[in-house]
């Protein structure tokens, strides 16, 4: 499988990114060792966290952090793992905060839970809006040059805050963000394609779309209202379940029929043939939606099926 490199560092991945929220809230320990195993023995090595995952489970988080810091321990292949985490989200216990204060104590309660001595890919997770760009970023120095973060990238910021933060990082000779994580697939692409992929472009970042799969409804396994009685997550895509979604998911359909394969596989592909888009970050919770993500890097779509997933989706 041919890795990619994370722009403006010097990170190898291939190029799925696995998302750590199911890690102690859909799946318990043992499993989620099991996922992890049967993810890096494919040959995949890029593992995404947060501090405050799953914080929905018991208001603070800090459960999926703990359980890959367990496996990492016990498999000792820490060096072999591209390991993000990110800072700012809220939880009961605090709201969004990005300030210097949170940004230095959270950074060493997430080591701790990781049961590492550096995190390779650090995310401002949610921007609080009121701490300055300087402070955030002067606090990221900080822990770079005391070496317990290597580069540090951006989620859910304002495109005017992403670039103030450029502007700021030039001026004060402070850390630059190397990679951006937005949402982004085949049902929600205006966000994206018009606020962020110019900045992607401007400042050479490596982008990472959360919900790759529109919260499961680009499987294709929610096709009407009895549907959504499938998961525990099925009323997250009843406002897919439109004109728009039906088309998208016809489109899938006879993408996945011509290559033999399923429509996750597709949804992925298509992400993965944005020049723009380094790897998509999608989770999985057993072994059939881990053959979805391990088939996405082979299958090349041509402009043809790529023409019809745009026209579709549009």
């Amino acid at each position: 499988m041919e890795k990619r490199k994370i722009k403006n560092t010097d990170l190898t991945i291939a190029p799925v990114n696995f998302g750590g929220n199911v890690f102690g809230w859909t799946l318990d320990e043992k499993q989620s060792f099991d996922i992890l195993d049967r993810f890096t023995d494919a040959g995949f090595n890029f593992i995404d966290t947060a501090d405050t995952y799953s914080w929905w489970v018991n208001g603070k988080g800090g459960q999926s952090e703990e359980i890959i810091g367990k496996w990492m321990k016990s498999r000792g292949n820490r060096n072999e793992i591209v390991l993000a985490t990110k800072v700012g989200s809220e939880t009961k216990e605090h709201g969004y905060d990005i300030s210097k204060k949170h940004i230095l104590q959270s950074v060493d309660e997430s080591l701790q839970r990781l049961q590492t001595d550096h995190i390779d890919l650090y995310y401002t997770h949610f921007d609080d809006n009121t701490t300055p760009v300087e402070e955030t970023l002067s606090a990221y120095d900080e822990i770079i040059k005391a070496g317990k973060v290597r580069y540090i990238a951006a989620s859910n910021l304002s495109p005017e805050r992403l670039r103030a933060s450029f502007e700021a990082a030039e001026k004060n000779n402070l850390p630059k963000y190397a990679a951006l994580q937005p949402h982004y697939n085949l049902m929600e692409r205006d966000g994206f394609e018009k606020n962020y992929a110019p900045l992607a472009e401007e400042f050479g970042l490596s982008v990472f779309p959360y919900w790759s799969l529109a919260a499961g409804f680009l499987t294709g396994k929610y096709r009407n209202e009895e549907d959504l009685a499938k998961s525990a997550r099925g009323e997250g895509v009843r406002k897919y379940l439109n004109p728009k979604g039906l088309e998208v998911l016809q489109a899938l359909d006879q993408v996945s029929a011509k290559h033999n394969t399923n429509q996750g596989t597709v949804s992925l592909a298509w992400l993965l043939s944005n020049p723009l888009i380094t790897a998509p970050i999608v989770s999985a919770t057993s072994a059939s939606q881990l053959e979805t993500l391990f088939n996405a890097p082979k299958l090349v779509l041509d402009q043809e099926d790529i023409d019809l997933l745009n026209n579709a989706s549009n």
